[in-house]
């Protein structure tokens, strides 16, 4: 009986234009593509386009490869070139924010600022992201446990919970977080018990995924997978040991299983709103997906 091939994904060229870091339509258009299945786009990134000669390249490398553009730019000259060009060459071009800008400059009867990377100021704001990503690097993995009371999370969990890439998440959004890691047989800072401002949360996972995350852990160290840090037996009593440990402090656990870093993430900061009603952080929704550099053309974010 034969079997039918797998289908192969459709490509297409996707270009990705903006005036600013390129952190917004990278998001989005990650966004809309990860609800179509089989399809795999060829990025080509171009980024700080802000002159004539830049946007120049950028539909010269439209023409070379044609396909969809998706563009964050709010120079009127710049924009109407752009879709001028797309035009000619029949691809579609979306202002991706011209919806939600227009909208709510009708709601506030306002008219917007027309800046290039607004949302980017060094304000009091951007500042305090990078107060809580330098907190959250220096109390990586139960580093520097003497300040602890000026988190404002605190994740404890077993290894290879996702509490690194967690707190790093979180600290981009203004929130100082500090992971501890949980070890059978290794007693915790014992201030964590007595501090009151932080928000404890507990991180757990599925006992054979925790398995098979460890295994592919020590591979790549090049270590000995028969340990009894992947023995599945061991680590089940682990997770146990651990979860008893938070239900006997209160804090709420989740299971990240099943969750990405932002998921997790977003509902630890729901976790804390509602604690902490008045608090403000960040409102910068975007996470960079890719590293920008320096305004170039094709092959997708560095």
């Amino acid at each position: 009986m034969s079997t039918s091939p797998p289908e192969m994904p459709k490509t297409f060229h996707l270009h990705l234009v903006s005036d600013a870091t390129g952190e917004t339509i990278n998001s989005v258009a990650r966004a809309c593509v990860s609800q179509f299945d089989r399809v795999q786009p060829i990025e080509h990134f171009w980024n700080l386009v802000r002159t004539e000669r830049q946007l120049d390249m950028v539909v010269d490398g439209i023409r070379d490869n044609p396909g969809l553009v998706m563009f964050t730019l709010v120079n009127d000259r710049l924009r109407a070139k752009l879709q001028d060009s797309c035009r000619d060459m029949a691809v579609p071009c979306i202002p991706v924010l011209d919806p939600l800008i227009n909208a709510m400059a009708a709601y506030l009867d306002l008219e917007s600022q027309s800046q290039p990377g607004r949302q980017h100021t060094l304000d009091a704001e951007y500042f305090s992201r990078i107060d809580a990503m330098d907190f959250a690097l220096n109390h990586d993995d139960g580093q520097s446990g003497w300040n602890l009371h000026d988190a404002d999370v605190l994740l404890v969990g077993v290894s290879r919970t996702s509490k690194t890439p967690t707190c790093i998440y979180l600290a981009n959004r203004g929130i100082k977080a500090a992971n501890i890691p949980f070890v059978p047989g290794v007693p915790l800072p014992d201030e964590l018990y007595t501090l009151t401002k932080p928000l404890i949360v507990g991180l757990t996972k599925d006992p054979e995924r925790l398995v098979q995350i460890r295994r592919n852990r020590l591979r790549l160290l090049n270590q000995g997978e028969e340990t009894s840090y992947t023995d599945p037996e061991h680590v089940r009593a682990e997770l146990l040991e651990a979860r008893r440990l938070f239900t006997r402090n209160g804090w709420p656990v989740i299971d990240v299983t099943r969750r990405s870093i932002e998921e997790t993430a977003a509902e630890i900061m729901m976790i804390l709103a509602r604690r902490r009603p008045n608090a403000a952080f960040s409102s910068d929704l975007s996470l960079p997906l890719g590293k920008p550099g320096p305004f170039r053309s094709g092959g997708g974010p560095a």
